[in-house]
């Protein structure tokens, strides 16, 4: 793929999500193949956008069962479209989560039913509250030994990693978009506190992105 950055655009379905999807999905595969479950599980992914990362991944876990969520209903016919071409029989249908909406939290299944919920590339293009809704989901859906894993880049204590991150978020900004750029872990730490959630490891990432990963308290 062309490594040039096309015109930022938050459509699941653009050019731009397509190229920054596919940046990193070694390395996020890397960690997924070390922290998920050896077991039969669930596995939920939010905000899945066009399916790529979840049918990228899903071939690496035969044992495991992903359910792909978003919402946004349109994209729905791509997720379903790559799984069938891919023959990833380990895909559920994807069902309709909107972090804004309580009524939809709940919709992937019944409390405690997942293993491990993911999150990528979402918080540089929304509000740092949808975090509310994140946390409450990983709240409900886990398991007691369960994790909540965002990817993405983030400002640490007020502060920014590195000056690509900073020309990163200067550029979201540009973009008029109110939403737009880089949140602080410090911030996500706080809505997970309200919800019996920590954050129990913060991994750096290549590109200066950040895998976080959130647990139970105690």
């Amino acid at each position: 793929m062309n490594q040039e950055m096309p015109p930022l655009d938050p459509h699941p379905l653009s050019e731009y999500v397509a190229w920054a999807g596919s940046r990193n999905r070694e390395p996020i595969l890397g960690l997924l193949k070390e922290k998920l479950p050896k077991d039969p599980e669930r596995i939920l992914e939010l905000a899945s956008g066009s399916g790529m990362h979840i049918n990228y991944f899903a071939p690496h876990f035969d044992h495991l069962h992903f359910q792909p969520s978003d919402k946004d209903t349109e994209v729905f016919d791509n997720i379903q479209k790559l799984t069938s071409e891919r023959g990833n029989n380990n895909i559920a249908d994807p069902v309709h989560l909107d972090l804004t909406k309580p009524e939809t939290w709940f919709n992937p299944g019944p409390e405690k039913s997942f293993a491990a919920i993911f999150c990528i590339n979402i918080f540089q293009v929304a509000p740092v509250s949808i975090a509310d809704g994140m946390m409450k989901c990983a709240q409900h859906l886990l398991k007691d030994d369960g994790f909540l894993l965002i990817y993405g880049p983030f400002q640490v204590h007020g502060e920014f990693s590195t000056d690509s991150n900073q020309e990163f978020d200067a550029t979201l900004r540009s973009a008029g978009a109110e939403e737009w750029g880089l949140k602080d872990i410090a911030d996500l730490k706080k809505v997970a506190a309200k919800y019996g959630l920590e954050l129990k490891e913060q991994i750096e990432m290549p590109s200066n992105n950040f895998s976080l990963i959130f647990g139970r308290i105690g």
